[in-house]
């Protein structure tokens, strides 16, 4: 029986640092004496000690045998997985790796057209087919769930020769679909179920939250337990079970994927962040659930304002209650504006905007003091700032658009391209990723033909305060489209 109040690598380097020697290795500020003098009085002088490379004693990320092995088996026991890698490189390393470690090029993928822009990096990566499922829409809110069980389904009787099934839980919103039904009609094709679980990685620990996704069959989940966790920015962590997923394709994934020299302190973080969890993590997600409905509960009662609750659908089975998703169409504000106001007047700054919503993220880390200040922000908008500017159209593009892949992303990729006015790019094949933030999910990627309606949204998201990443024009007068390609003839 392991002992999950053991931390075995931050107690390593503890260790390390209290051990007195002349440092001739990596990095070089050596122990902090070469730190810039800003940088130290920002964080302290203490934080550079820890900062360490792979010694002996600190094991190996990529042939862990001592106190890294002895924490990912702690992790994997805290999170009910038959084996867990400890992730630097973010949740996108990992997602990256179980595409590479499930499919090959010309591989088929059934995954949402609604993935984070680190799907479409394994894409390209890997050289595997996308087959896209739209999500189901909520038109209240204007947002996209998750893809359906009978969706899957459909994908896998035309495709059956896909490698593997990728699918988001749970949304940005915090919204869970049926996962379990997808889990059974996946692995009656006997492939895998990854799982793109970045923002549930408290799941585990208390029976409130949603049915975490090893426990709903998924076979491989990565979890980003910096993003509601105790854990630093970029830590996250891939979890597998059962027999579909070939840990040593993982390794070697893993090993492209991820820096060679890794930060031990963000490896500490994750084994201090699961023993803080697997010790006392149901008392922790009880006080944040409890934080959670007060400010739902207060927030719902201000005129003008919804917020996004428990419903149940074919792409909305659970809703995690410690995100808070408030709608603002009803005071005549835009998502973005409403942001705006709440950030640089009332001291209250939300995880990202939409066109009519705001998302808030409350985990362990909040304080009553900070849901007070919350609802007091949303008070003050809903007397001072009704009407402020008025509503538009819903942008609704993952329903109304149709997506066509028509290479794979990687031969996209790699193509030779030209770079057109952006109002010359409809109906050529997109040679680069085009993610608009807000939502942050790819509206084009490399393979993909350029639609007006794409266009047209693109330029509503950035007329309305949103900025354009991945491309190489962000102001978007130009995009890049592949030369030309024998298997789509425009003619």
């Amino acid at each position: 029986m392991l002992n999950q109040h053991q931390t075995p690598l931050l107690d390593a380097i503890k260790a390390c640092v209290n051990h007195r020697h002349a440092p001739f290795y990596t990095p070089g500020h050596k122990r902090g004496q070469g730190i810039p003098q800003p940088l130290a009085d920002l964080l302290g002088a203490s934080l550079f000690k820890a900062d360490l490379t792979e010694l002996a004693q600190l094991d190996s990320l990529f042939s862990p045998q001592g106190v890294i092995q002895q924490a990912q088996a702690l992790a994997a026991a805290a999170f009910g997985a038959s084996q867990t890698w400890f992730l630097v490189n973010g949740s996108t390393c990992g997602i990256e790796a179980a595409i590479l470690a499930t499919c090959g090029t010309g591989d088929k993928i059934i995954l949402p057209r609604n993935v984070h822009s680190s799907a479409i990096a394994g894409l390209i990566l890997s050289g595997a087919m996308p087959i896209f499922i739209n999500p189901e829409y909520d038109p209240v809110f204007d947002i996209a769930h998750s893809i359906t069980p009978y969706a899957v389904k459909a994908a896998l009787q035309q495709h059956p020769d896909a490698k593997a099934v990728l699918t988001v839980y749970p949304t940005y919103y915090g919204v869970c679909g049926d996962l379990q039904a997808i889990s059974q009609i996946t692995h009656q094709y006997n492939i895998p179920l990854l799982v793109d679980e970045a923002h549930g990685a408290h799941f585990a620990f208390h029976p409130e939250l949603p049915t975490p996704a090893l426990k709903a069959g998924a076979d491989l989940t990565v979890q980003s337990i910096h993003k509601v966790l105790g854990a630093m920015t970029q830590a996250s962590m891939l979890h597998i079970q059962g027999e579909r997923i070939n840990s040593d394709r993982v390794n070697k994934a893993l090993q492209l994927v991820q820096s060679t020299s890794p930060s031990y302190i963000l490896l500490a973080s994750l084994d201090a962040a699961r023993q803080q969890m697997a010790v006392d993590g149901e008392n922790l997600m009880f006080r944040t659930l409890q934080l959670a409905d007060i400010a739902k509960t207060k927030i719902s009662q201000i005129y003008g304002l919804s917020i996004l609750q428990p419903t149940i659908s074919p792409g909305f089975k659970e809703l995690d209650k410690t995100r808070l998703t408030v709608n603002v169409a009803g005071l005549g504000l835009t998502g973005f504006a409403a942001e705006e106001i709440l950030d640089e007047k009332l001291g209250v700054t939300a995880e990202f905007s939409s066109l009519h919503n705001l998302t808030f993220i409350i985990s362990l880390g909040n304080t009553l003091a900070d849901i007070e200040q919350l609802v007091e922000g949303f008070t003050i908008l809903a007397e001072k700032y009704r009407g402020a500017k008025l509503i538009v159209n819903n942008l609704n593009l993952v329903n109304n658009c149709e997506y066509s892949v028509q290479i794979s992303p990687r031969e996209a990729f790699f193509a030779a391209s030209e770079t057109l006015p952006l109002q010359q790019t409809s109906d050529r094949i997109c040679a680069e990723i085009v993610c608009p933030y807000p939502p942050g999910i790819p509206i084009l990627m490399p393979g993909e033909i350029i639609t007006n309606a794409a266009i047209a949204y693109l330029q509503q998201i950035q007329a309305m305060g949103g900025f354009i990443s991945g491309c190489a024009d962000t102001s978007l007068q130009t995009l890049k489209v592949v030369v030309h390609h024998a298997n789509y003839d425009r003619s």
